[in-house]
């Protein structure tokens, strides 16, 4: 049997969070079309009777900007060491550029680890010598051959092909977790990303990239579970946008994450949220820490 961690390392959008549910079948992480919606590596957990694969999605890798920003390449980093494989997420309707250049030459440059190229969003060029230009402007990244596997993370296309390539790639080993684990997120963490992710789609401009989401209570009971949250942000202009004329976008965020809250728990959800203010957490330790985004082994 099969059994390794695949790591999924790419520019900021080009589909990873997409491509692990996709593969999981499933929605466990959080995906939009903004930069930096996924902030922490998170696990998703594949076991057939081929194997078990543990997938690790990281945060898109991007010059960072502030404290918040090394946070997130440092999530991304960490992942290479300890992974048996890497998928190279690139966008295929995209000639390579600067970021994918930087990611070649600073993380996957000298790593023993095998890379497999994963050509995404091939579905948005009809012209078949563009597929091939962008092709050769990714190959001509690496100085060795290297596997190529062509998908689409939306429709699933070649994801078979993917996990055949990837299982040969991974060592022989015993399943590291039970059949019916897919992710070891806690509901907390879970809510967090739901809530957050309803503001990714419901705001613009900076507040997708300034707020924070803070769990300060969870009651889980057997009929119901109580979550009261805190969503942070970093100016009063910020607040009053997220909270909207009467209270009216907070009540939209709050409506589109209980529902899809209690599809996940099977059960009614009861969410309270408040917007408080946190002035340039982005660029503080000790706030950054405090919301979680501290690192872990």
């Amino acid at each position: 049997m099969k059994c390794g961690f695949v790591t999924i390392l790419g520019r900021p959008n080009v589909g990873k969070s997409t491509l692990l549910n996709q593969i999981l079948g499933q929605k466990i992480v959080i995906a939009t079309d903004k930069a930096q919606t996924t902030r922490k590596r998170i696990k998703g957990i594949l076991t057939d009777d081929n194997g078990q694969i543990i997938f690790v999605d990281t945060p898109g890798v991007h010059r960072p900007l502030n404290k918040l920003g090394e946070f997130l390449l440092d999530e991304a980093k960490v992942a290479v060491p300890d992974a048996d494989l890497i998928l190279f997420l690139v966008d295929g309707s995209e000639p390579a550029g600067k970021g994918d250049k930087w990611i070649v030459e600073n993380i996957l440059k000298g790593t023993k680890i095998p890379v497999i190229l994963v050509m995404n969003k091939l579905d948005k060029i009809k012209n078949m010598q563009k597929v091939e230009e962008n092709l050769m402007s990714y190959k001509l990244l690496f100085e060795d051959n290297i596997p190529i596997v062509r998908i689409s993370a939306k429709t699933g296309r070649n994801k078979d092909t993917l996990l055949s390539n990837i299982l040969k790639k991974l060592p022989e080993g015993e399943k590291l977790y039970p059949d019916d684990v897919v992710t070891e997120e806690s509901m907390r963490s879970v809510a967090e990303e739901i809530i957050r992710e309803k503001i990714l789609i419901n705001t613009q401009d900076e507040i997708p990239h300034s707020v924070a989401i803070k769990i300060d209570k969870y009651e889980e009971k057997e009929d119901i579970d109580k979550i009261y949250a805190t969503i942070y942000c970093e100016q009063k202009s910020q607040k009053g946008i997220l909270i909207g004329k009467g209270g009216s976008l907070l009540k939209i965020i709050g409506t589109q994450a209980r529902i899809e809250l209690e599809n996940i728990t099977e059960k009614k959800v009861f969410l309270g949220l408040e917007v408080k203010v946190e002035k340039d957490w982005r660029k503080k330790d000790k706030i950054l820490k405090d919301f979680g985004y501290v690192q872990n082994d």
